[in-house]
């Protein structure tokens, strides 16, 4: 049988997600707590890797099992065997032909980066930080450039292994909280690094490095020496995938809460 997960991580206590030699990824947490409840190996496969420092409150997986247990089971077992900075949230019975990365049909990061003079120490590893005063409007205009079909090399990383830098931008949103500045982006797909460079860029704007139209120029020349440098992991989280409700999943949230910040 085949289940989905949904699972939530703090990052900045590992090496990314994908497996790797010597271990200390997500993905190693989250199989090792699966095969003690199990006793037999489990291989599960994420809708969207993520790298070190990065974190996730609505990652969406899938294993297959012979085990026959029911779907809170899964739920307990997990997160009684996860370390404490990981925790999945539900776990579904699906079809065979479902697949947590090639299914969905959308994903959902959110950056948040904390603008002003002095770094946080309460929010460390929690968000990104930029000194200089941006402005959200510059950058508004300048996220409006993004929506639609683009090619994304430009904000793609040397050591990306997609097939296509063309993606579907469906949302580009900025809103500012006080301090904090918060970027909203669902596309279909994201490329490697391909948020983090979108947000280097658009603090270009915000600090007047850049006018907001260097945005389209960027995406037109699809050159990534041309664009701004990758900005920290710590403010990126995946906060939802996007699936089709032919798949029965539950709600992949955006739980992602700040004291004192509505919607979050």
């Amino acid at each position: 049988m085949r289940i989905a997960l949904a699972v939530e991580y703090d990052g900045s206590c590992f090496r990314g997600w994908q497996k790797q030699p010597g271990g200390g990824t997500v993905q190693d947490a989250l199989q090792d707590a699966l095969q003690q409840f199990a006793t037999l190996p489990v291989n599960v496969v994420c809708a969207g890797r993520t790298d070190a420092g990065v974190h996730a409150t609505g990652q969406v997986v899938h294993f297959d099992t012979p085990l026959d247990r029911a779907m809170h089971a899964w739920v307990r077992a997990a997160n009684t065997f996860l370390p404490p900075a990981v925790a999945v949230r539900w776990a579904q019975l699906v079809s065979d032909d479902f697949h947590a990365r090639s299914s969905a049909h959308s994903r959902h990061y959110r950056y948040l980066l904390l603008n002003r003079p002095h770094r946080t120490g309460v929010w460390q590893g929690r968000v990104g930080w930029h000194h200089h005063p941006l402005d959200l409007g510059r950058m508004q205009a300048a996220a409006q450039l993004l929506l639609g079909e683009r090619d994304f090399s430009a904000f793609r990383a040397a050591e990306c292994q997609a097939n296509s830098p063309v993606k579907i931008m469906r949302r580009a949103e900025i809103r500012r909280f006080g301090d904090l500045l918060v970027f909203d982006f669902e596309a279909s797909a994201f490329l490697h690094h391909m948020v983090r460079n979108l947000v280097g860029s658009l603090v270009f704007v915000g600090q007047g490095k850049r006018p907001p139209e260097w945005i389209g120029e960027l995406l037109a020349a699809a050159d990534r020496r041309l664009a701004a440098p990758t900005f920290v992991a710590a403010g990126l989280y995946l906060v939802a995938v996007g699936y089709s409700p032919r798949w029965g999943l539950p709600a992949v949230g955006d739980p992602l809460f700040f004291p004192g910040i509505p919607g979050l």
